[in-house]
């Protein structure tokens, strides 16, 4: 008897704590209606992360201060927050980037999300006439773009959510940069049809719509970039920007005309894949994304980078051959270059490495998970 009497009380202590939990949970809650107790027990987050390190393999963002900042921010409404150069960035906090933009070591970082794709992105988008988001978001690519494009240029961003939509657009004007922002209120495929999201949260994709809609179907609008290109009388893309959970391949099919052009006239390309929608168990090199734009002349690379917002200004932008790619750990996913002239992976900007992972983690190994810089 005495084994299952254990096991009760584990479960009783297991059940309190729960409720412990959730009680702490729903003061933070209400805490966080008052803005200035909100942002005093931010600081003390931050300091919690800069000074106390949790054993290997455990993260001190996805255990505590994470879960303790969305119950400040569960009812927090719009938010505003300043970059380092004075960008203004309206968001909600709904999801992963908002959280950890929030938790950003610096006061007024130099990106919102993602930050050697951000450095990326904007090196390329440097002087560009046109340019494609599949996934505008908010703007965290967006409004940095527009402020160092072609001063005529415009960043096309697509974006189905209307409230994403709403906020993209308020920060354009907020920015100064509307001009230069055109939201189109489609997602991206390989023609025009009507697509629906399918699965749970964070790992919901798109597909083409399955029957007759219901009260439960989230559908919306989609196009293909040549489509949309003709119709608004677009002649070459400089560059692709594309985090749209697992649409990237049909987007890029949509898109052939342009990758077909020559290495001068070609678009860049920024991807995103992930091993819930791409299958690379025969090697990343073999995956049928990175075949696609083989044959268009693209030399593919995986980009390393943190999935949040970390500072990485004094770090190189590091670059992967598909074959050298460690692929490890669970399911996961990362950013992707495609470049058809090489002449842009200038060494004082990147670095070629191999065989290690494009997933940047502060709490897994440094041989693997940190910039070399880091090391």
């Amino acid at each position: 008897m005495a084994p299952k009497i254990k096991v009760q009380d584990n479960l009783v202590s297991l059940s309190m704590q729960r409720v412990g939990q959730n009680k702490i949970l729903d003061a933070l809650t209400d805490i966080g209606k008052d803005e200035k107790a909100r942002a005093e027990i931010i600081k003390t987050l931050k300091k919690i992360e800069k000074d106390v390190r949790l054993p290997k393999d455990r993260s001190i963002r996805e255990e505590l201060t994470g879960p303790m900042a969305d119950a400040l921010y569960k009812d927090a409404g719009v938010l505003t927050k300043k970059l380092k150069d004075g960008t203004i960035f309206n968001f909600r906090y709904l999801s992963k980037i908002a959280r950890d933009f929030i938790l950003s070591p610096d006061e007024k970082p130099d990106h919102v999300f993602e930050p050697q794709t951000t450095k990326l992105f904007l090196h390329l988008a440097k002087g560009a006439k046109n340019v494609i988001i599949g996934g505008a978001y908010a703007g965290d690519h967006a409004i940095p773009g527009a402020k160092v494009i072609n001063k005529k240029g415009v960043i096309h961003g697509f974006e189905p959510s209307d409230e994403q939509r709403k906020l993209l657009l308020q920060n354009a004007k907020a920015n100064k940069v509307s001009a230069n922002i055109k939201a189109v209120g489609t997602g991206l495929w390989n023609k025009e049809l009507e697509l629906e999201l399918v699965g749970d949260d964070a790992f919901a994709h798109a597909v083409p719509l399955r029957g007759k809609k219901t009260k439960k179907t989230i559908s919306f609008p989609a196009t293909s970039i040549e489509r949309y290109a003709a119709k608004n009388k677009i002649e070459n893309i400089d560059v692709i920007l594309m985090d749209i959970e697992g649409s990237e391949l049909p987007a890029l099919q949509g898109a052939a005309k342009f990758l077909s052009q020559s290495a001068d006239k070609a678009p860049t390309i920024i991807f995103e894949v992930h091993r819930y929608y791409v299958d690379w168990s025969k090697g990343l090199e073999n995956a049928e994304i990175v075949k696609y734009l083989n044959k268009f002349g693209y030399h593919v690379y995986a980009l390393r980078d943190f999935q949040s917002n970390v500072p990485m200004a004094k770090c190189k932008i590091e670059l992967i051959e598909p074959k050298h790619v460690y692929l490890k750990g669970p399911p996961h996913g990362f950013n992707m270059l495609a470049v058809k002239d090489k002449s842009v992976l200038k060494p004082s900007l990147f670095r070629i490495v191999k065989n290690v992972s494009p997933k940047l983690l502060l709490h897994k190994d440094p041989a693997l998970h940190w910039p070399a810089e880091w090391r």
